[in-house]
């Protein structure tokens, strides 16, 4: 698929345990505002692994630039969520003159030590880092319950405004299969060689426009906290009726700040509506 000017492409990278569902909500107001949203299923989280060499996340960059120069993309902004973010910010690195601007919701990259302040900090859950880092544990314990093991990771991530039951039925069915479980292993247990890679970018932060996005009942203040040591250009907002998943729980206040950040930030687009 080739670009124009005029297609201005925004590539949204969702994380776990979730699907491209994540984005279903801002798809529409993206496009009412002439953007052209693009979205795409890392390896593992939701579509078959096959064919990356590992889950670090600098690796998934690559497959990641690989899958947009197929798509004939030269020029994007992107938009990542959760592992989607860490993703999104190795490529923009990798990538300064590709990408116009980046948003990352709820994501604190690897190796980043911020607090996650009230309320978040007694809503979301610290509990599934170790478990998935844990090698042969998580095996062992979810083939069978796997309602238990997502589904009380969505229930408790989204916080007191939660996800539509309907929603969190479709992510626990996407990943009840047995690769799904050893993808999303993978994604916790390349931790290790991700520090590596972010600590690196600490060294040489990206200057790309950057809007961190959290949830006031998950990461909140901590995205932009975290991002700023990565990033010398950081807007920050919280979504104050958001857990985990704001692209989902407060759709439209996210797909205006996400449009309006792009409108401000990248070339021609000044003129553009906004939702």
């Amino acid at each position: 698929m080739g670009t124009s000017p005029t297609d201005r492409p925004v590539v949204l990278v969702h994380g776990w345990p979730v699907t491209e569902l994540h984005w279903q909500p801002l798809l529409p107001l993206l496009q009412a505002s002439g953007f052209t949203p693009i979205p795409i299923t890392l390896p593992g989280l939701g579509r078959p692994a096959a064919g990356v060499p590992s889950f670090r996340k600098s690796d998934l960059a690559k497959w990641l630039r690989d899958d947009l120069s197929r798509r004939g993309l030269t020029r994007f902004s992107l938009v990542g969520h959760d592992w989607g973010g860490t993703v999104a910010l190795l490529l923009a690195a990798a990538m300064p003159a590709a990408v116009n601007a980046i948003v990352i919701e709820e994501e604190i990259l690897p190796g980043i030590d911020v607090d996650v302040p009230a309320p978040g900090a007694d809503h979301y859950p610290t509990w599934h880092g170790p478990f998935n880092r844990t090698p042969g544990l998580a095996e062992q314990l979810v083939p069978g319950r796997e309602d238990a093991y997502y589904g009380t990771f969505l229930h408790q991530s989204a916080g007191p405004p939660g996800l539509a039951p309907d929603t969190v039925r479709s992510y626990i069915d996407a990943y009840t299969t047995s690769d799904a479980l050893e993808a999303g292993l993978g994604y916790y247990r390349s931790r290790p060689d991700d520090i590596i890679d972010v600590r690196r970018l600490q060294q040489s932060p990206i200057h790309t426009p950057t809007l961190a996005i959290g949830g006031r009942y998950a990461m909140g203040p901590a995205v932009a906290a975290g991002l700023r040591t990565l990033s010398t250009d950081v807007t920050a907002l919280v979504l104050d009726h958001s857990g985990h998943y704001p692209a989902e729980q407060e759709p439209v206040p996210t797909a205006q700040a996400v449009i309006e950040f792009l409108n401000s930030r990248v070339e021609g687009t000044t003129d553009r509506p906004s939702v």
